[in-house]
């Protein structure tokens, strides 16, 4: 599987998987396989601004370039921005992401370190995860609380 491939494993519980919201999809353009930044603005949500920061960066891959200048994304980008965003909602750092960039232009010898890096970032959500599952039932017992004070009060 290669980073721009779509379909990924999850390690979650089934249980969990089904209360999970489905993600925000962004119509991509249909029939073609060469998009102006605008197009790819609209596709992905993301600023201009950031398509050409992430390519400064050197976290996109080349973007290829029409006969005057402009930038001409890819389906192979949109999928690359596709994980990007991923990757950014799970708040990895981006000198980790611009890293794991560096790592797939390297080739396939440098699967190892990917791994690694992924394996460290995946740890860091799960701790993150518990953490927000504690705070979630601090809430759900401070929300019980008030529901039951409300429906006392209406009761009485």
């Amino acid at each position: 599987m290669t980073v721009t491939d779509s379909a990924y494993a999850t390690t979650a519980p089934a249980a969990e998987v089904a209360t999970c919201a489905p993600p925000l999809a962004h119509p991509r353009p249909t029939g073609q396989d060469r998009y102006t930044i605008s197009e790819v603005v609209t596709a992905t949500g993301l600023s201009a601004h950031t398509l050409r920061w992430y390519e400064r960066i050197g976290l996109m891959p080349h973007v290829d370039r029409s006969h005057t200048g402009q930038r001409r994304y890819s389906n192979r980008d949109l999928n690359w921005l596709d994980l990007v965003g991923k990757l950014r909602l799970t708040g990895m750092p981006v000198a980790d992401m611009v890293r794991y960039a560096e790592l797939v232009r390297a080739g396939e010898h440098t699967f190892p370190e990917r791994e690694e890096l992924l394996t460290a970032h995946r740890e860091d959500v799960r701790r993150r995860i518990a953490e927000l599952r504690g705070t979630l039932a601090v809430l759900d017992h401070k929300i019980d609380i008030y529901a039951d004070a409300r429906r006392a009060s209406e009761r009485a």
